[in-house]
């Protein structure tokens, strides 16, 4: 696709130091780190949150992008990342609210009332991480962002059997922290 060929080449002239070039990705990205983000988290000022801090990244670490594979696979992970940190802040500073301050209604970024929505997917991925961090982002990319497995596997530059069966076992893993509790 030529957009892409032509953000992969911003992005490594911005990584380079160009700083018209390192404006222009991130006018571009924009609205694609918005989706990732927005799909990952429940509420819209969350979702800005996390694109806010995944933009912010991009723009302090575009010096390690080196080309090596697409830019986008690139910003997939930061976005993703982004969003997973957000929603991992929002946990404690709701952790760290004192009883008589809650609110007397459910706040809908912390609290999960059916099983299987993305707070429950999101909590499920963060136990995942600890103990398989390499499942987690083609469950994701695959789950969440809804790209095909071709597409996974080209971006993550990994064979697509590879990537089916991570899928494969990511969902298997996930699937009993997702299940309604009587």
């Amino acid at each position: 696709m030529d957009d892409e060929i032509d953000l992969d080449e911003l992005a490594l002239r911005a990584a380079a130091g160009d700083r018209a070039a390192l404006e222009d990705v991130l006018a571009a990205v924009q609205p694609r780190v918005r989706r990732i983000c927005g799909r990952m988290l429940l509420h819209p000022q969350d979702a800005e949150e996390a694109t806010q801090d995944a933009l912010l990244l991009v723009a302090t670490k575009i010096g390690s992008f080196a080309g090596r594979s697409k830019f986008t696979t690139w910003l997939h992970a930061v976005a993703s990342n982004s969003a997973r940190s957000t929603y991992r802040s929002l946990k404690r500073r709701a952790a760290e609210t004192a009883v008589e301050e809650l609110p007397t209604y459910a706040d809908p970024r912390t609290t999960s009332v059916i099983a299987g929505s993305r707070l429950d997917l999101l909590e499920a991925l963060e136990v995942l991480a600890g103990s398989h961090p390499e499942l987690v982002e083609p469950l994701v990319l695959r789950d969440v962002q809804e790209l095909d497995y071709n597409e996974i596997a080209r971006l993550l530059d990994t064979p697509l059997g590879t990537i089916k069966s991570r899928i494969h076992h990511a969902r298997q893993a996930i699937r009993p922290l997702l299940r309604v509790h009587d």
